[in-house]
Formats: C-alpha cells, structure tokens, sequence
C-alpha cells in the first residue's frame, strides 16, 4: 500500500517546486506511474481474504479494482484539465493540480482502511477537495449552489453513519473489519435497531445516488469543471457502493425486510432518471442523470447474494471508465463550441471524424452493448433480481431500453445530421485528446478478456 501512497503525496513537492514550463508533463509523467504501479495491486498474493502489509491499510479482491481506478484516473484528470487550466496563473494551476492529487490520496485511504472509522474519516475528507473544485472553477455563477447542494446533502446524510460506527464500537468493542467478519452476529430486533440499520445505510445512498436523495449530482456534474466530473463520476459515487457492501455484511437479519423500501427506490429510480435524460437538452446533464446505472448497482448489493455483489463491483468499474469518458468527449465539444446545448452543436462527425468513433464506442459502452463489462454486470444483476423477485424485470428490462434511447439520442444529437452554418472554424482535435479518450476506452476493451480481475470475491 505505502508503494503507491508514498509516491503519491511526493507528487505534492514534484508539483509545487517543478518549472512553470514543465508543469504538465512532470505530473502526468509521475501520475501515470503511479497508475502503472497500482497494477501490481492485480496480482493476488493470496487466494481469498486481505493482502495486508499492516493492520490499518490493505487490499481484498473487493477494494482492489476500486483502488486502480482511482489511481489510473489521476493521469486522466492533469490530461484534460490541461487546455481549460493552462491560461490560468501559474499558483492558481498549481493548487488545482493539488486538489487533485490530494483526493487520489483520500481515495487510497478510503478502500484500503480496514477500521471503518478511518473509512468513514476518509470517506468525509474527500468532500473537500472536491467541493473546492467545483466552487473555485465552476463555469457558471450557479456553482455555488450546486456546492452547498453538494455539501449538505452529503454531510446530512453521514451524521447519522458517524452515530451507527459508535454504536457498533460500543457493542462489538472493534470496528476492524479483519476482526468484524469473525464476531458474534448482532441480535437486531427492537426499533432503535431498525433506525441504526437506516443510519448505517443512508450517507451510503444518498453518495451513490439514490432516487430521491439524488438531486445534488445533476447540479455537482453540470457545474463542475471537466476533472470535478470525472472524478465524481468515477470514484466518488462507487465510494457509496463500496461502504455498502462493506456494512451489508453486518445488518443481517434486519435487512431481509428493511431492504424492500430501498429496493423499490433503486429501480424506480433507473425509470425515472433514465426518462429525464430522453428530455435533456444539456449535453453535461444528460450525461450527469446517466448515473442511473448506479441504481441497479444498489439493488444488486441489497439483495445481499454472490451475484448480486459481482454484478455490482463489475458494473461501478465499467460505469466509472465510461461515464468519466462521455465527460471528456463532452468537455472537448465544450471547449470548440462553447456551448452545452446539444441542438446548437450537431452534425459534428462531418467536421472530427475519429472523434465520432470515441463517441459511438462510448455511447454503446455505455447502453451495455455485448462482449462489453457494462452488459455483464447489468445481466448478473439483473439475473439476481430477477432469482429474487420475478416481478423486478418489469423495471430491470424498461431501464435497460430507456438507456439505450438515450444514449443512442446523445449520439445522433451530437455527432449525426446537417452541420449547423454557424459552425465554422473549430480547431482540431489535439493528440492529448485522443489519447486521453483511448486511455479511458482501451481498458474498458481489455476487461472483456480478463474480467475476474474486478468481479471481486466470488470466485
């Protein structure tokens, strides 16, 4: 673990002492090692259970994906912040390409901490970077809006997890999870139970998000700059899944009932968040109010069974590559046209042809198109829903085909059709794009051919 930690807080020194002119390609070049280094992570040492080189930060099949996707972003986020961030001064990029590295740091302690207090200290320390980012470098004036959203929907919801942890330490006298696994099952059956079984869950929901408890994300996404988007669609809402799985394993029995309402929610919400991309006409907030996918993650994690869960680490992998890649395509679009209105910018595929084909391979990425991770983790979620309830393929199949209206109308609105006359003059697509998109699209592409790398514990 101290591997990749140590190189990444020595990327603070490499960004603040390094020359103007070198700036960018230093901490690219750093980052990006890291993300190579994080791969050894991959290779198991032991056949099930924690690899550990110390009892406070070690990895299990379960955090390992989670752990590289966040290390393999970092690259991804200098990359194409570059182009908006460069005319800036030379402080002001400085401290950004900080905020950045510092919420990689969070996000290693995150899913690596084996005490659910320093998870749950973690879990909270990433709303700082994060909200900075998106309140200092926001587009519009309405980012500051979107921040106390952000903020407060957050912090509501983790007070009460903070209470639950207390609890548990005071009743199981540990709150390992190395040592948690092998306590004594907790007897759970009076009211006061049943209210810290919601707070343990909800800071979890209302991160992933959850329908209902979600209105902060479109507002974060839309005002966020091109990295505050991906980072959040990337890793921060899989922190919501992740504490899920992770406190699901000790709410048992209660969650055999309790977990209905919640159910219910999840797929309602791949309904309604799905209908509301078909009416967007914001090309960012389309893509924000995708996150849909990550109501069939809940529902996989809640029915608590093997399928379940595998679906659901495979599907937050596949969703957190492709989501981050349609934020970059949207923000190249962005940068050319300046403007997010998908009707003014149309037709585009005349004019950047392989950027076309990033689109197209994202776009059908992202509606689950066969051999691709996406379609895996949604049929084995699905299939674990369906097992538990037959009557949850009514939602499962009508999300699975408004997903596939709306990404096949992000396509044909953005890239298809007459280009506009007032389109004349956008300078080309750079190298540093392209490879950005193919850093994002070619993992998503090799998954196929090695995907027990992410379907976590059960083997």
């Amino acid at each position: 673990m101290l591997k990749i930690l140590m190189p990444t807080i020595m990327l603070f020194p490499t960004i603040w002492l390094s020359s103007p002119k070198w700036l960018w390609s230093t901490t690219t070049a750093h980052s990006l090692l890291i993300a190579l280094m994080s791969m050894s992570w991959l290779c198991w040492t032991s056949e099930t259970g924690w690899s550990t080189s110390n009892f406070y930060l070690a990895t299990d099949p379960l955090s390992t994906p989670l752990l590289v996707l966040s290390c393999w972003l970092l690259p991804l986020m200098i990359l194409a912040s570059q182009n908006h961030i460069n005319p800036k001064p030379i402080n002001r990029q400085r401290l950004y390409i900080t905020l950045l590295v510092s919420l990689q740091a969070f996000l290693i302690m995150a899913f690596g901490a084996t005490e659910i207090i320093m998870f749950y200290v973690m879990f909270e320390a990433t709303l700082i970077p994060t909200l900075i980012i998106i309140t200092r470098w926001g587009n519009q004036t309405e980012r500051l809006n979107a921040g106390t959203y952000f903020l407060f929907y957050t912090l509501a919801g983790s007070l009460p997890l903070l209470v639950a942890l207390l609890l548990l330490q005071q009743s199981t006298g540990t709150l390992s999870m190395l040592i948690l696994q092998y306590s004594q099952p907790l007897t759970l059956n009076s009211w006061g139970h049943k209210i810290w079984w919601a707070g343990c869950l909800i800071a979890f929901l209302v991160k992933m998000p959850l329908y209902g408890v979600h209105l902060w994300l479109p507002k974060a996404h839309v005002e966020a700059p091109v990295a505050g988007s991906m980072v959040l669609a990337a890793v921060l809402l899989k922190l919501g899944g992740y504490g899920m799985m992770r406190m699901m394993v000790m709410l048992d029995p209660l969650s055999k009932e309790l977990a209905y309402p919640f159910i219910i929610l999840a797929l309602w919400g791949i309904i309604m968040t799905g209908s509301i991309c078909l009416r967007q006409t914001d090309l960012k907030s389309l893509i924000a109010y995708s996150v849909s996918h990550m109501g069939l993650v809940a529902g996989g994690i809640l029915i608590q069974t093997p399928w379940g869960f595998t679906g659901a680490i495979i599907l937050m992998i596949a969703h957190g590559l492709v989501s981050s890649a349609l934020f970059c395509l949207a923000n190249t679009a962005y940068e050319r046209t300046h403007s997010r209105t998908m009707i003014l910018a149309r037709g585009l595929q005349m004019i950047f042809p392989l950027t076309a084909v990033w689109w197209f391979i994202a776009n059908l990425a992202n509606l689950a198109l066969p051999p691709l991770p996406n379609l895996m983790g949604e049929l084995t979620i699905i299939s674990a829903l369906f097992n538990w309830s037959p009557w949850t393929i009514l939602l499962t199949g009508t999300g699975t085909l408004i997903t596939a209206g709306y990404s096949l109308y992000l396509f044909l609105m953005s890239q298809r059709g007459p280009t506009p006359t007032h389109i004349v003059g956008l300078p080309p697509f750079h190298t540093r794009e392209h490879l950005l998109m193919a850093l994002h699209l070619v993992p998503v592409v090799l998954l196929i051919t090695k995907p027990e790398l992410m379907w976590g514990w059960c083997y």
